[in-house]
């Protein structure tokens, strides 16, 4: 991964692909048999990267999908998570993908990483989950109702060319306001912690975010937790949950749900001021972690709660 992909700076190249259940946009960077594969959550897609270097350097190759409304891949592909994920399977079939190391599941992609393990055991050797939703009510009804007006269809477009305009001329306000939702600690403070380094990639980050229809779905599929439930209880695989206390966005208490319902794993603390965990002092230490993870004995080795 060059130096600009890996701060964000710019967008990696992506590609379609027609499947039966509809268009997918996705992005496969292959390095070796053995492939990962990401599902980001909200305003994310397939051309933007966050915290994949530890797969990279684990020598992985990395297949990640746009989730449905998001970059080029539609709504209708795929009306859940569970569809999706069985969505996601048949593109690695078509790519000739026959084991994936590891599913990883960030923020709202969490719900199809867990349903990705549960339904497919036999392609799908592990389970990360970072700062990942679980399987409680989610996201607060403040929250909910501000986004539903903010990333509505028609709204969506105009929302973020203000952030994208108040990102490239006011950055560390923008900051303020774009972590104010994401940290339980005073956001002032938050910021200030940030490194100079951190400060570009997330604004750069910021600056290329859309929604497109996806969240305003995700909203809607995720306020039921019952499948979700349902899919973690089917895990088989070796799983690593990795959460911060200080998350709003979405709060540890839903990290330790996933630890609890998930046969095999590990909850793992990171000590982040926010929701963005690959932005803390102790990331270095948490890819150490995720590595040993990936490469530590045959699956279904790892330590169980």
């Amino acid at each position: 991964m060059n130096s600009a992909h890996s701060h964000g700076l710019d967008e990696h190249p992506t590609v379609l692909a027609e499947l039966a259940a509809g268009r997918v946009e996705y992005r496969f960077d292959r390095r070796s048999p053995a492939t990962v594969v990401v599902f980001y959550g909200g305003h994310m897609r397939a051309g933007l990267s966050l915290g994949e270097e530890v797969f990279a350097e684990a020598g992985c190759s990395l297949l990640v999908p746009s989730r449905p409304g998001y970059g080029r891949t539609p709504v209708s592909t795929g009306g859940s998570a569970a569809a999706f994920a069985d969505v996601t399977a048949a593109l690695c079939a078509r790519l000739g993908i026959t084991e994936v190391a590891a599913v990883v599941g960030v923020s709202g992609g969490g719900p199809t990483a867990v349903a990705m393990a549960a339904r497919h055991p036999a392609l799908v050797q592990r389970l990360i989950l970072q700062s990942a939703v679980g399987p409680l009510p989610w996201p607060d009804r403040r929250t909910r109702i501000g986004a539903q007006i903010v990333f509505a269809p028609h709204t969506e477009r105009v929302s973020w060319a203000l952030v994208h305009s108040l990102v490239r001329n006011a950055p560390n306000a923008s900051l303020r306001m774009l972590l104010r939702d994401l940290t339980l600690l005073p956001v002032r403070d938050v910021v200030a912690g940030l490194r100079l380094e951190d400060r570009a990639r997330l604004i750069a980050l910021f600056s290329r975010m859309r929604s497109g229809r996806g969240f305003t779905r995700d909203l809607k599929e995720l306020a039921t937790t019952g499948d979700l439930a349902g899919h973690a209880s089917q895990v088989s695989q070796p799983a690593l949950v990795i959460a911060t206390r200080q998350d709003a966005a979405v709060r540890f208490a839903h990290a330790q749900a996933l630890a609890a319902a998930l046969p095999h794993t590990e909850l793992l603390e990171s000590r982040a001021d926010s929701h963005l965990i690959w932005f803390s002092p102790d990331w270095p230490l948490i890819t150490e972690q995720i590595h040993a993870f990936l490469t530590d004995g045959p699956p279904g080795t790892s330590q169980q709660r």
